[in-house]
């Protein structure tokens, strides 16, 4: 792991400011420390062979300084933390977006970088980076002070001073890996623990309820076991760069001894080396300490570096125009696949509605995803009207779209705002979608407060609140993904009777299987090897 990460400085702007006022802070934090040794060394000199009785003046008011300097460095490194984690939060969400369903991690990782991991920048900020600057402010002052006052001493510290960096960078080399482990684990087990508890409801049905809470267990224990192994390197990581530290400061201050006692060494002289020895060694110490309270907030600093630095799709600047949509020879690869997952050629004309059909896994899904800018193309290309996809601006194009998934995502709000999603609330489209049959039947009717993910209303209750957010879109294209399954026959009836009043009018791809929702259809489009136009008749 690198001392400082140069992505910091790229992706979070607050941190450069931050990093001067640091600097500036330590340049007056180590030369206060210097003026205070040299104005104790004095006083207790003073007082020991001079029988003097000095004025603690001017060490009142160092110290008192040292304190708020002390105290600056904590507020700047606290408001420093705190900017950072929402920009890079800020940066993170928006670049997620921006790539779309295509380039997303799983929830329980970006809960856990966004949360968690982000959080342990604070130790970063706070504790590690203001120690690596001391760290190579202060024992450079100290170093300028001493230099006139006891070469000896000097050369014995300005030797021994690497040997905690070597150590420190050995024991870096070691712990990084582990750091990385523990974090993927942590991730891992937040990600599995959100799906299961999404899927609750089902498990419990299907008696897989303690099958799953043993998996949970398990991957606890592996993240309990690799938290325990990095605390253990960290204690003797410490320890051993303690043991550094002491046996540095002993080797100066026995030399310090036997030239005193001989007399080629004045009082105080020798108090102040020995005063600011061990200073000297202080920063390069806590750097050591504080490295593995950083390690966890910089690799998730990592994670999130790896998302912003994959490439989104790039937008266009043209206008969507009305026409054909032409699926160009496209091809879909995924990495790691060997075949492709979308083969397809087709032309959808302005008002059709047109089915893709295919066994599942032929891409059906993909197509629309590439359709809605989601899923670059490998191969072939879509246009538009004539104009390709890529060149479109995807922003407006999408405001052409509705698009209908095949699990709708609903929010913990009321049914209307679940409909509206922040635009102006209309009855007449939840009258379409067949929503307000079930709506007067809730405590509250559409102020009904849903729970997570839907909670409290059936799966074709869900289809008819998305199709009610797309009579409310009122778009000229429309894209289905199997809206129909996992219904009964009486809930899909109903559903497709809504699509067929949204088709009128509009473009409309379906994404489908069942035979009554291709009858929907105006043509059919088989996709995959065998792709191509198959004529149908609407039944």
């Amino acid at each position: 792991m690198r001392p400082l990460d140069p992505r910091l400085l790229r992706y979070a702007r607050t941190t450069r400011a931050y990093l001067a006022a640091t600097v500036a802070l330590g340049v007056v934090h180590a030369t206060l420390l210097v003026a205070q040794a040299t104005l104790l060394a004095q006083a207790i000199t003073a007082v020991f062979l001079d029988g003097a009785h000095p004025s603690w003046g001017w060490l009142a008011v160092v110290l008192a300084v040292r304190a708020g300097v002390a105290w600056l460095q904590e507020l700047a490194s606290a408001r420093s933390a705190a900017a950072v984690k929402s920009e890079l939060r800020d940066r993170l969400l928006g670049h997620l977006v921006a790539l779309g369903p295509g380039g997303r991690r799983p929830a329980g990782e970006v809960a856990t970088l966004v949360t968690h991991g982000l959080d342990a920048l604070d130790d970063y900020f706070g504790k590690y980076l203001p120690q690596l600057v001391l760290a190579v402010l202060v024992p450079g002052i100290v170093l300028a002070r001493l230099l006139p006052a006891d070469l000896v001493a000097t050369v014995t510290i300005a030797i021994t001073l690497p040997l905690i960096p070597l150590f420190m960078a050995l024991i870096g080399l070691h712990t990084e890996e582990r750091n990385r482990r523990q974090f993927r684990l942590l991730a891992r087990l937040n990600h599995h623990f959100l799906d299961v508890v999404a899927g609750l409801p089902t498990l419990k049905l299907l008696g897989r309820a303690k099958a799953q809470a043993g998996i949970i267990r398990r991957i606890s224990a592996q993240q309990r076991t690799q938290t325990m192994r990095t605390l253990r390197t960290a204690f003797l990581s410490s320890l051993v760069l303690e043991l550094l530290a002491t046996l540095s400061v002993a080797l100066v201050a026995v030399g310090i001894g036997l030239r005193l006692v001989a007399g080629d060494l004045d009082l105080t002289t020798a108090l102040l080396v020995l005063i600011l020895a061990p200073e000297a060694y202080r920063p390069l110490r806590e750097i050591g300490a504080h490295y593995h309270a950083s390690a966890e907030g910089l690799a998730a600093a990592a994670e999130v570096f790896a998302i912003l630095e994959t490439p989104a799709r790039a937008n266009g600047t043209r206008a969507p125009v009305s026409g054909p949509i032409v699926f160009d020879d496209v091809e879909v690869r995924y990495p790691g696949r060997a075949e492709p997952a979308l083969r397809l050629s087709a032309t959808i004309e302005p008002g059709e509605v047109v089915a893709l059909t295919g066994p599942s896994g032929c891409g059906k899904s993909t197509a629309l995803a590439v359709l809605l800018g989601f899923v670059p193309p490998s191969g072939g290309r879509v246009t538009v009207g004539d104009v390709p996809l890529d060149e479109l601006d995807l922003d407006a194009w999408r405001d052409r779209v509705a698009w209908v998934p095949q699990r709708p995502h609903l929010f913990a709000a009321s049914l209307r705002d679940n409909i509206a999603l922040g635009a102006e609330f209309s009855e007449a489209a939840a009258v379409a979608a067949g929503v307000a049959g079930f709506a007067a039947g809730l405590p509250e009717g559409y102020d009904t407060m849903l729970g997570d993910a839907g909670t409290g209303l059936s799966a074709g209750q869900r289809q008819r609140v998305a199709l009610a957010r797309a009579f409310l879109r009122d778009a000229p294209v429309v894209l289905l993904d199997e809206p129909t399954a996992n219904l009964d026959g009486e809930t899909a009836a109903g559903v497709m009777a809504a699509i067929r009043d949204l088709a009128r009018g509009r473009t409309v791809l379906i994404a489908a299987h069942r035979p009554e929702l291709i009858s929907l259809a105006d043509r059919v489009v088989a996709v995959g090897d065998e792709a191509g136009l198959i004529s149908a008749v609407r039944a």
